[in-house]
């Protein structure tokens, strides 16, 4: 996602006053924006996309958090929409028999043959997707494929 469509994310969430969903883009955005100041450059689609795997993470460590602590459920609740919002901004994980299928083409084309080339297959398979794959799952999988 582009910083533009990002920013038009924000105002489809103002017109429609779904407050939780603006609350979390604009967390977000002000995140970009801090980059955008303090490294004097413009924004790419790698720093919206790793900012919003960030603050799913944040997010993620604060409702892990909330429920411990057994805060009341609206904060969960509200924890919980912010979450299924952030990974709806993310593009669809590589997964499934597709994964399965990027594994093998990967494995044939890197030569690898034992357990020792499972990172050269891992990185292969980072710079195939952007990073946006299941990695335990294909971890899993290389595992299986190589011996």
């Amino acid at each position: 996602m582009t910083y533009e469509e990002f920013k038009d994310q924000i105002k489809s969430a103002m017109k429609a006053h779904d407050k939780i969903r603006l609350s979390i883009l604009r967390q977000v955005h002000g995140e970009l924006k801090n980059i955008e100041i303090n490294e004097r450059r413009d924004i790419s689609e790698a720093d919206v996309t790793s900012m919003i795997k960030r603050m799913i993470k944040q997010t993620q460590e604060t409702l892990e958090g909330s429920i411990k602590a057994g805060n009341n459920q609206e904060r969960t609740d509200t924890l919980t929409k912010q979450l299924e919002i952030l990974n709806g901004l993310l593009p669809q994980q590589v997964s499934g028999q597709e994964l399965i299928d990027l594994i093998d083409s990967t494995i044939k084309s890197v030569g690898a043959t034992t357990k020792r080339d499972m990172g050269k297959v891992m990185g292969a398979l980072q710079a195939a997707t952007d990073g946006n794959f299941d990695k335990p799952a294909a971890a899993q999988e290389v595992g299986k494929r190589l011996s």
